[in-house]
């Protein structure tokens, strides 16, 4: 029985020697199979040409004026506009304009009843007329009383009353012409005329509605001349000077009209700290006075880069730029990181990174990869926001790349914020 135990035994450990063996042999055919297989594959990817270098956009980087600007909310302020007040009190009786209407400096444009103030003007007139033939009978015995004194018929006494008479005649002559000149200003006040030449506002009473000193009547503006004023920030206002350029944008953006500033507040807004700015300017746009306008100041201008928004690329919020360079005769990208300033319509103004002349690429960015040969061509279309486009033989036949910079245009900010915008005008 103890012979049989080990016969067991010893076949057991047979079998699984066996096992192992060809579990080995097995490992080492797979292992000779994929070793042939990656081999086969070097092959073939060895014998696979290269990709011809990949055709991207550039442009050449040259310095440009940028401007630091801040767009702000302005409104639009008549340099002559005055609410019409009456100087007198009673009825409307007349109304002689329209809303809307243009009128020139005197023109009537209503009138108070003024029957009252005619009967005073009368009055007086009457005093006027009764104080001058005073006058006359004073000066008539004045003048005989001098002739009998003279002869010794008149005593002095009597002479000195007839010379006192007649100044009292004269004084009293004097006060009634006054009262007859006050009487006629007085009149004219009934009727309301234009300070100036304007255009109307809404009349704002009927005929027969009673009216008095301070009841608004119309208003008369003239929107020949307008001043554009904004409210911008303390600190801003700080690096603000006067003569500074002043834009009206319209709604699209573009200029309407360009100004100087000729008012820079003083002190600040106590509840806002805003600083009041404003410019003059001759309307020649049809705008209106209270008007809200975008207006865009310029705080100052300088020479720098101006990257396109194309060329640049993010990573971990870092930007970079793919700088084209001749290495081994071959054009070849550089990945470059780069400092942007602000953004602009079409170009960030570069701060860091960059340099004049380096060529940058506008296109296919996503399949560049740094140190990878390229074919570069000039970006089309560069010159209108990003660049000058080159000419057209440069493009047909070269690989020269087009200016960015020179007539980039202006960018631009929210309202309160301020821009680096590029671009002479």
């Amino acid at each position: 029985m103890r012979v049989v135990t080990e016969q067991r035994v010893t076949g057991q450990l047979a079998t699984r020697r066996l096992v192992r063996v060809r579990r080995v042999a097995m490992a080492s055919v797979w292992m000779a199979a994929l070793a042939a297989g990656a081999s086969g594959c070097a092959g073939k990817a060895a014998d696979k040409p290269a990709p011809p270098p990949r055709e991207v956009e550039v442009a050449r980087l040259t310095p440009s004026e940028v401007r630091e600007t801040g767009e702000y909310l302005g409104t639009l302020v008549s340099r002559q506009s005055v609410t019409v007040l009456p100087q007198v009190a009673g009825y409307v009786r007349r109304i002689h304009v329209r809303p809307g209407q243009h009128v020139e400096a005197g023109d009537a444009l209503l009138e108070v009843d003024a029957r009252q103030e005619s009967a005073a003007l009368e009055s007086a007139q009457a005093n006027r007329t009764s104080a001058e033939a005073s006058l006359e009978l004073a000066r008539q015995t004045r003048a005989r009383s001098e002739t009998m004194h003279k002869e010794g018929l008149l005593s002095a006494q009597e002479l000195e009353r007839a010379v006192a008479q007649a100044e009292a005649a004269e004084a009293a002559e004097r006060a009634a012409a006054a009262q007859v000149a006050q009487r006629q200003v007085q009149l004219q006040f009934h009727v309301v005329r234009a300070p100036f030449a304007g255009t109307t506002g809404d009349v704002l009473v009927r005929v027969g509605d009673a009216v008095g000193a301070t009841t608004p009547l119309t208003s008369v503006a003239q929107a020949d001349a307008l001043e554009v004023s904004v409210a911008v920030p303390a600190e801003r206002a700080r690096t603000l000077a006067q003569g500074a350029p002043l834009e009206v944008l319209d709604g699209k953006g573009d200029v309407v009209l360009t100004s100087p500033v000729f008012f820079i507040a003083p002190q600040a807004d106590p509840r806002t700290q805003l600083v009041e700015v404003k410019a003059a300017f001759r309307n020649g746009a049809a705008l209106r006075p209270s008007e809200l306008m975008r207006a865009r100041l310029v705080y100052s201008t300088r020479q720098a880069l101006q990257l396109p928004a194309a060329a640049v690329v993010r990573q971990s919020g870092q930007a970079f730029a793919f700088v084209v360079q001749q290495k081994d005769g071959q054009a070849r990208v550089e990945r470059r990181p780069v400092t942007l300033g602000a953004l602009g319509e079409a170009a960030y103004v570069v701060e860091q990174g960059l340099e004049a002349g380096d060529v940058v690429a506008t296109s296919s960015l996503h399949l560049l990869r740094d140190g990878a040969p390229v074919r570069p061509r000039p970006a089309a279309g560069a010159g209108a926001s990003a660049g000058q486009a080159p000419s057209d033989g440069a493009r047909a036949t070269t690989g020269q790349a087009p200016n960015v910079g020179a007539g980039a245009t202006t960018g631009q900010a929210s309202s309160g914020r301020t821009a680096i915008s590029g671009g002479s005008r």
